[in-house]
C-alpha cells in the first residue's frame, strides 16, 4: 500500500531478526499489499536475542497482525508462543506468526516453500542423498521437508554448534525411523558426503550479503550430476552457486524458497491468495538495484 494512505485501521505486519538491513521481505510483501489493494502495511524490526520476550508482548500490545521471524529467533521464540502449528510444533522451528485477537500461533512455512521451489524445478527426492550445511532454525524445516519426502540426510554443522546438528538428526530420525547423520563442517567430511550425493544444499548464512565471497564447499568438490540449493538469497547468485554452474552443476537460488515462504505467510495473515510472480518480481528488483 502507499504510505501515504496509512491510517488507523491499517494493519501492521512484520519481520524480527537481527540482522534485518538485507531483507527483501518489505518490499515483497507491500507489493502484493499493494497490488490486492489491502490496508496493511510490512515493517522490519531489529530484535537482539535478549529481547526477544518483549518483542512478543509488543506484538500483542500494538495488535501486530502477524510476524515473520528470522535469524536468529526461529527456534527460541517458541516458549513465546500461545500455540504451534503442528508442522512447526514439529520441526521445532517457527518462521510465521499469526495473531488472532491476543493469540499468538506459530507456523513453518520455510518448510513447504522450500519443497515448493525444488518442485517447480521437476525434481524428485524420494531415495535421494542429501548433504545439508548447517542446523539452525532454516535447517531445521528444510531436513524435515526432505526425511518427509523420502530423501536420506546427512547433517554437517561447524564443530562449536555440533550438538544442534546431532539434536536435528536425532530428531528426524525418531520421527521418521530413518538414520540421519549429524557431522562436523570440514573437508573431509565434505568429501566423503558428497561422494554419494544427489542434492547439496546450504542452509546457513555463508555467502550473504555483504560476505559474497565466502563459500562454505570448495569448488574442487562440486560435481556436474549435483544439484545445488542456496538458501541464501543476497546476492541472488551466491558464490556457491556461481561456483557449482561452473562445474555444471543444476542449481537452485534462496529467492525461490524466500518467495514461496513468503506467499504463504501472505495467505495467512490475509486469507487472500498471494499475487506469487509479482513478490518474486519484486524482490528480483530490489535485489538487482543493490548488486549494481
Amino acid at each position: 500500500m502507499k504510505t501515504n494512505n496509512i491510517s488507523g485501521k491499517t494493519r501492521l505486519c512484520g519481520l524480527i531478526g537481527d540482522p534485518v538491513e538485507h531483507t527483501m521481505s518489505p518490499v515483497m510483501h507491500n507489493a502484493a499489499f499493494n497490488k490486492m489493494g489491502l490496508d496493511y502495511l510490512y515493517v522490519p524490526f531489529r530484535v537482539k536475542k535478549e529481547e526477544l520476550g518483549k518483542a512478543v508482548e509488543g506484538m500483542k500490545a500494538l495488535n501486530i497482525k502477524g510476524l515473520n521471524v528470522t535469524i536468529p529467533h526461529k527456534v527460541t521464540i517458541i516458549p513465546f508462543l500461545d500455540k504451534l502449528d503442528r508442522l512447526a510444533e514439529r520441526i521445532g522451528a517457527v518462521n510465521t506468526i499469526v495473531n488472532n485477537d491476543g493469540i499468538l500461533t506459530g507456523y513453518n512455512t520455510d518448510a513447504t516453500g522450500f519443497l515448493q521451489a525444488l518442485l517447480e524445478k521437476g525434481i524428485e527426492l524420494k531415495g535421494k542423498n542429501v548433504v545439508i550445511l548447517g542446523a539452525g532454525g532454516a535447517s531445521r524445516a528444510v531436513s524435515f521437508a526432505l526425511a518427509e519426502k523420502g530423501a536420506h540426510l546427512v547433517i554437517l554443522n561447524r564443530l562449536l554448534e555440533l550438538d544442534w546438528a546431532e539434536e536435528l538428526a536425532d530428531r528426524i530420525s525418531r520421527i521418521f525411523e530413518r538414520e540421519v547423520k549429524a557431522l562436523e563442517l570440514n573437508t573431509e567430511n565434505l568429501i566423503s558426503a558428497l561422494r554419494e550425493a544427489n542434492i547439496l544444499v546450504n542452509a546457513t548464512s555463508v555467502g550473504m550479503t555483504p560476505n559474497i565471497d565466502d563459500i562454505s564447499v570448495t569448488p574442487e568438490l562440486l560435481k556436474p550430476n549435483l544439484i545445488v540449493f542456496d538458501i541464501v538469497y543476497n546476492p541472488i547468485k551466491t558464490r556457491l552457486l556461481r561456483e557449482a554452474e561452473a562445474a555444471g552443476a543444476k542449481t537452485i537460488s534462496g529467492l525461490d524458497m524466500l518467495v514461496w515462504q513468503g506467499a504463504l505467510a501472505f495467505e495467512k495473515w490475509t486469507g487472500l491468495k498471494a499475487p506469487v510472480e509479482l513478490m518474486k518480481e519484486a524482490a528480483i528488483k530490489e535485489l538487482q538495484k543493490h548488486e549494481n
